[in-house]
């Protein structure tokens, strides 16, 4: 296991990206990357969902990928969302983000075309072929429609970049089926807040966590506990954060979340179309939220 392999775990925050008047805020999201290190956040995950990447041009995609690696300068590892349904444009962010220094990418299953098991392998195997840094195969059915299987996953760790898989599927038993069938040395982050607790009992080491964005302390103490296996520990923290790993979901991701972000003084709640602001009953509850956090 490389070094960069071994610094693949604990919380690593989804970014929000921040805008101001329809543009990039890029002064906001310098500071946003810095307090989440201070916070103790393990790694770094921008362009993502939660970052808003279906709506960024590509010029912006890539200036959000290389203000984080800059603004982070080794100090966490930057993990960018490097994800497309088109190979080609998968392929290209991905070598724009090794180009700028990123130290993996996080490449979701192809969405709206719905390939057959054969055309994801094919796909990643394309990402894999044009870069020299780990890939992190992200899985989530809810969004992309189609779930990889852990036998193709299996045929993609045979490959010299694929690394681990973010699995947002929120079925416990796929930690432990993948964990059988891939081994200890594959990399499983969970890609859901609520349930990133019992993904590490299985085996998991981490969470590509939404949470995070507004409590990356209250996270990061999380992930440390169970990755020291003080399961008594992590779930009186896991009480704290419960609201917010419900909360963060009312509305579509990240609308909850830019709006606790707002509340907490760390970027505008913008968001672009065909995302809208928090309703008054989505404020309520993340409000209702961040207090029984302790965060307001």
């Amino acid at each position: 296991m490389t070094d960069t392999h071994a610094r693949l775990r604990g919380s690593m925050t989804a970014l929000a990206t921040p805008f101001r008047d329809g543009e990039f805020d890029e002064s906001a999201f310098r500071k946003f990357v810095n307090w989440q290190i201070e916070q103790g956040t393990h790694a770094l995950v921008p362009t993502g969902t939660t970052g808003e990447s279906p709506t960024l041009s590509h010029t912006e995609h890539d200036r959000v990928v290389e203000v984080c690696v800059a603004e982070a300068a080794g100090r966490v590892p930057v993990i960018a969302g490097a994800g497309s349904n088109s190979t080609r444009e998968a392929v290209a962010r991905a070598r724009h983000a090794e180009s700028v220094g990123a130290d993996a990418v996080l490449t979701v299953t192809p969405y709206y075309n719905k390939p057959t098991q054969e055309g994801m392998y094919a796909h990643f195997k394309a990402v894999n072929d044009a870069v020299g840094i780990p890939i992190i195969i992200y899985n989530i059915p809810g969004r992309s429609v189609v779930d990889m299987s852990v036998e193709t996953m299996k045929r993609l760790f045979e490959l010299k970049n694929i690394a681990g898989v973010k699995d947002a599927t929120a079925k416990i038993d796929r930690v432990s089926l993948q964990r059988q069938a891939l081994g200890e040395d594959f990399i499983q982050l969970s890609g859901e807040d609520a349930t990133a607790l019992g993904f590490n009992a299985h085996g998991g080491r981490g969470c590509i966590s939404v949470v995070s964005n507004v409590a990356p302390r209250l996270c990061a103490d999380l992930q440390e506990a169970t990755l020291a296996g003080d399961y008594a520990k992590a779930l009186t923290i896991q009480d704290r954060l419960m609201p917010l790993h419900v909360q963060m979901f009312y509305e579509s991701n990240p609308v909850p979340a830019k709006y606790a972000l707002s509340r907490l003084g760390l970027m505008s709640e913008e968001v672009r179309l065909p995302l809208v602001p928090a309703t008054e009953g989505c404020r309520r509850a993340v409000d209702a939220a961040l207090a029984h956090a302790g965060l307001i």
